[in-house]
C-alpha cells in the first residue's frame, strides 16, 4: 500500500533563499512605510526593529519545525503534529484564505504601477494566469523567475537609496523623532504590526519543505539568511526615505519611495522605482501562489480541503489542481472586488499562523530543539501583542472568516461520521 505521490526535492539553499527574498522584498517595501510613519513618525524605525525581533523569533520556530517535519504545509502541518487537528486547521485556513486575498491585492498592485486605470483589472488577471502557468511547470521554473525578479527589485531599491541620499536634499532632522516617537508606545507597536507582514514571506520556504534538498540543513539556513538580508535592506531604505522626506512627508505619500526619489535631482530614477514596485508585486504574487498551493495540498491530504486537490502532476511534480483552483479564485476576486484597501484579515491571519508556529515549536522534545524555548515564548507574546494593536474592524473581519472556516470543518466532520 503506497501513500499519495510526493513532491520532488529540487531546491538547494540558494534557491530557497531566493524564494524567501522574493516573498519578503515584495510590494510591501514600496507601500508599508507610509502607514507605519503615520502611526509612529520616525519611531517607525523602532517599530521596524520590533517587527524584525518578532519575525526572528517566528523564523527560528519555523526553522526548527521545518527541520523536524520537512513536508508541505508549513504551520498547518506543524500545528496538526504538535497541537492537534483543530489548531493545525486554524493555521492552514487563515493562511489559505488570507493569502488568497493577498494574491488578488498583489496582482492589482502590479497593474496599478504597470498600466493606466482602465486596464488594471484585465492586466492583473493576465499576470495571475501567467505566473500560475510558471508555477504549473515546476518549482525550478518558479525559482528561476523569482531569482530574476529579486535581482530587479534589489537594483530598484539600490537606485532609490542612491537617489534619495545623493540626488536629494536630505535633512538629519528626519530621524530626530525616533527617540520620542509620534503616537508613543502604541504608535510604535502599530507600526511594528504594519511592518511585520513585510517579513512574513520566510514562511514560503517552510511551506515548500517537501521540495528542498537536505531539508534539515537547508531550510533553517535559508530562512535565517533570507530574513537577515531583508532586515538590512528594509533598514537602509527606511533611513534613506526618512532623511529625504521626513516623517511627515513619508506618512503623507501613497508611494514614499517614488516621492523620495522625485524630491531630488535624479528625475530619471522615478520610472526605475515604479518598475521595481511592479516587479516586487509580481515576485510576491509568484511566491504566494506557490506557498498557498503547497498548503492547500497538505490540507487536502487530511480532508480539510476537498481530497482531489491533493493531486500532484506526474511530470512537473506540483500540486496542479490546487494551483489551478487558486488561480481561478484569485482572478474572480480581481474582477469583482477591490481588495487593495480591504485585506486586513490577511494581517490577522499571518499573526495567528505564527502564533500557532511558536506554540508548536514550544512543545518539541529536546532531540528536535535547535533554539531556546525563550525565543518561542517571546515570539508567541509578540504575535498576541501585535494582534491586539490591530484596528478593531480588522480583528472583527478576521474573527468572522475564522468562524466560517471552523463551521465548515465542524459540519464536514459531522457529515463524515454520520
Amino acid at each position: 500500500m503506497t501513500g499519495p505521490p510526493g513532491l520532488a526535492r529540487r531546491l538547494g539553499t540558494t534557491d530557497a533563499v531566493v524564494i524567501g527574498l522574493g516573498s519578503m522584498i515584495g510590494a510591501g517595501v514600496f507601500t508599508a512605510f507610509a502607514p507605519a510613519a503615520q502611526a509612529a513618525g520616525a519611531g517607525m524605525l523602532i517599530g521596524l526593529a520590533v517587527a524584525a525581533l518578532v519575525a526572528y523569533c517566528n523564523a527560528t520556530s519555523s526553522a526548527q519545525l521545518a527541520a523536524a517535519y520537512p513536508t508541505s504545509g508549513g504551520t498547518y502541518t506543524y500545528g496538526r503534529e504538535r497541537l492537534g487537528a483543530w489548531p493545525g486547521f486554524i493555521a492552514g485556513w487563515g493562511f489559505v484564505v488570507g493569502k488568497t486575498a493577498s494574491c488578488a491585492a498583489m496582482a492589482l498592485t502590479f497593474a496599478a504601477y504597470a498600466v493606466p486605470a482602465g486596464w488594471q483589472r484585465p492586466v492583473a488577471v493576465i499576470a495571475v494566469v501567467c505566473l500560475a502557468a510558471v508555477n504549473y511547470r515546476g518549482v525550478m521554473r518558479t525559482a528561476a523567475l523569482t531569482r530574476i525578479i529579486v535581482g530587479l527589485v534589489l537594483l530598484a531599491l539600490a537606485v532609490t537609496v542612491a537617489a534619495s541620499l545623493g540626488g536629494g536634499q536630505t535633512e538629519a532632522s528626519g530621524l530626530s523623532g525616533w527617540t520620542a516617537p509620534t503616537g508613543g508606545v502604541l504608535g510604535v507597536l502599530q507600526s511594528a504590526g504594519l511592518l511585520f507582514f513585510a517579513f512574513a514571506g520566510y514562511a514560503r520556504i517552510a511551506t515548500m519543505g517537501e521540495e528542498v534538498r537536505e531539508p534539515q540543513r537547508t531550510i533553517p539556513r535559508a530562512i535565517l539568511i533570507a530574513l537577515g538580508a531583508t532586515v538590512v535592506v528594509y533598514a537602509v531604505v527606511a533611513v534613506s526615505v526618512l532623511l529625504a522626506l521626513g516623517p511627515a512627508g513619508v506618512s503623507a505619500s501613497n508611494a514614499p519611495l517614488a516621492e523620495a526619489v522625485s524630491a531630488g535631482s535624479w528625475d530619471w530614477a522615478v520610472p526605475v522605482v515604479r518598475f521595481g514596485a511592479a516587479a516586487a508585486a509580481l515576485g510576491a504574487l509568484l511566491a504566494l501562489i506557490a506557498g498557498i498551493g503547497r498548503t492547500g495540498l497538505a490540507m487536502a491530504r487530511h480532508d480539510d480541503l476537498p481530497r482531489w486537490l491533493s493531486a500532484v502532476h506526474p511530470r512537473f511534480g506540483v500540486p496542479h489542481r490546487a494551483e489551478i483552483v487558486l488561480a481561478v479564485v484569485v482572478c474572480l476576486l480581481i474582477l469583482v472586488v477591490d481588495l487593495r484597501g480591504a485585506i486586513g484579515f490577511s494581517s490577522l491571519g499571518v499573526l495567528v499562523y505564527y502564533l500557532i508556529a511558536n506554540l508548536s515549536a514550544l512543545t518539541q522534545p529536546a532531540a528536535d530543539r535547535r533554539y531556546p524555548r525563550a525565543l518561542q515564548i517571546l515570539g508567541a507574546l509578540g504575535c498576541v501583542i501585535l494582534v491586539v494593536t490591530l484596528p478593531t474592524t480588522t480583528v472583527l473581519i478576521g474573527l468572522g472568516v475564522f468562524a466560517v472556516g471552523l463551521a465548515y470543518r465542524f459540519v464536514r466532520l459531522r457529515l463524515t461520521r454520520s
